[in-house]
């Protein structure tokens, strides 16, 4: 008996090959785009997320010699906030879809706030990204810009359940990715009737809402013959990237947290109750197992900021196998500091813990003596320093241990796992899950959608450390001091990315629209 999983995340897709104890046999990453057409749209193709998957599966038989017949389940992570538009038919309705970090619907939300008090929303939802991020504001924004697509939608459905539905031709989603609708009631567990009402919806035009484990159905005699599985191969309902990353990263211990460095970056708890703050509004997304939920606060574009600065500093780098492990040589050459240069990661806007959404990246300091060793570092550096912000606002809500559990693919950097524990001033450890903890935690799910397991308790017992980071007391004294500058820095930056906004965004937004006759 083995399974697949796969991580829809925002730079491509990981797959992983399991044996019923959870060994990885295989891995695979296909790399799919985003596109940004205009200020604030960030979209991708759901037609590329189903090629990735049918790509990453038959790599994964070819690598491990695996007869498809060995395969018993598969289980999808998916990325959060999406609502992909599907007619009666299952036939997808646009060729490309508003991700997660896509926030066009900022006029949406504003209607809906006027009638709805924000602070109630918040904590009924523990939705704490910008608004406009939640997929019931994007419906709405379909609604108002594209009205015949529209009436043509039968579902608004995620990302990981429009792969479900390919492989099933089942339509259902979890509680975990329900969590990111923006309607969702986190301790009532359903789609709350009076925000749906508030927004003019009809929660018809949600999926509904089972269990992760959830066996939701086998693989279609069509998809099967595509993707090189067998009909016999059960799908179970799987979650959203952060409660999987969650459970692969911790398990579903009460308390526990972690640090996740993927094209976003995020430091969340596992809690038997939703850790929620109005003021500074952590996010909460359902956990994978019942009853618990997983709370953090993030940077939308940490390592998408790193990978900006690989294709615009270091494009002679570009190509190279080992293109992260050559910029973070560089950047050693330059001092904890960077001679000065400070980096705002903010490429992608402001979360919750930002002074507005509308905050943008930038260099501070530079000037002539600058080197390219100095904007390298202090890339590294400003992402770390906006994470421990994001620490120290969680540090607010619950007891941290002196260490932290670091996973996703900007682990694999030993340098900047130094750099973060020199920053964080604690121990920074890294295990041999490193940027496979979503994956595994669907593999997980498959574990106890077939009755291998009866819970998720063995999830810990799979980590195995591999290096500890210790802080360097020098470094945290210099970093320690850069941070109250670095804090001051975000603040300049979210009030000039709000002049900006209204001073000179207009006249951008001007110049492209969606209209109906991009419908498929």
């Amino acid at each position: 008996m083995k399974f697949i999983s796969y991580d829809l995340g925002t730079g491509g897709v990981k797959a992983s090959l399991h044996d019923e104890k959870l060994n990885t046999l295989a891995r695979s990453f296909i790399e799919y785009k985003t596109y940004y057409p205009k200020p604030g749209f960030h979209e991708q193709k759901p037609k590329n997320w189903w090629q990735g998957v049918i790509k990453s599966t038959k790599i994964l038989l070819e690598q491990s010699h695996t007869d498809p017949k060995e395969i018993a389940c598969i289980a999808l992570s998916g990325h959060s906030c999406i609502a992909v538009p599907i007619d009666s038919a299952q036939d997808l309705l646009i060729d490309s879809v508003p991700i997660w970090s896509d926030t066009r619907a900022q006029d949406e939300a504003e209607e809906f706030f006027r009638t709805v008090d924000r602070s109630s929303w918040y904590m009924t939802t523990g939705n704490g990204f910008p608004p406009s991020c939640y997929a019931i504001f994007k419906m709405m924004w379909y609604r108002r810009h594209m009205p015949g697509l529209y009436c043509r939608t039968d579902k608004f459905i995620g990302s990981k359940d429009y792969i479900n539905m390919k492989l099933t031709g089942q339509i259902a989603t979890d509680y975990s990715y329900a969590s990111s609708s923006g309607v969702y009631d986190l301790t009532a567990r359903r789609y709350e009737p009076d925000l749906l009402k508030a927004a003019g919806v009809s929660g018809s035009l949600f999926p509904p809402i089972t269990a992760s484990h959830t066996i939701i159905g086998n693989i279609t005699e069509d998809a099967a013959r595509e993707i090189g599985l067998t009909t016999a191969v059960k799908v179970a309902c799987g979650g959203v990237d952060n409660a999987c990353m969650a459970m692969g990263a911790v398990g579903a211990v009460d308390g526990k947290a972690y640090t996740s460095l993927g094209s976003s970056n995020w430091i969340p708890v596992n809690s038997k109750a939703p850790v929620l703050d109005p003021v500074t509004r952590p996010y909460v997304f359902a956990h994978i197992q019942e009853d618990m939920y997983t709370s953090a606060y993030s940077i939308f574009a940490g390592g998408s900021s790193l990978k900006w600065v690989r294709d615009t500093i270091c494009k002679d780098l570009s190509g190279e196998p080992d293109v992260y492990d050559k910029m973070s040589e560089l950047a050693g050459k330059s001092p904890a500091g960077s001679n000065g240069i400070l980096f705002n990661p903010s490429l992608a806007g402001g979360t919750s813990q930002d002074k507005s959404i509308h905050i943008r990246g930038a260099y501070i300091g530079l000037h002539l003596g600058t080197s390219r060793n100095d904007l390298i570092r202090a890339a590294m550096e400003g992402i770390a320093l906006n994470l421990r912000m994001s620490l120290d606002h969680l540090g607010r809500h619950i007891h941290l241990a002196d260490e932290l559990l670091f996973c996703g693919g900007g682990s694999k950097s030993l340098f900047w796992m130094q750099m973060f524990a020199d920053v964080f001033g604690m121990d920074i450890i890294k295990t041999n899950i490193d940027q496979n903890a979503a994956s595994l935690g669907a593999a997980a799910i498959c574990a106890r959608a077939v009755g291998l397991w009866k819970d998720y308790t063995d999830v810990p017992k799979l980590h195995t450390i591999e290096h500890r980071c210790v802080p360097d007391k020098e470094n945290h004294e210099t970093y320690r001091n850069i941070l109250k500058v670095f804090e001051h820095i975000c603040t300049a930056a979210a009030d000039l990315g709000d002049y900006m906004h209204k001073n000179l965004m207009p006249s951008i937004e001007k110049k492209g629209a969606y209209h109906d006759d991009q419908i498929i």
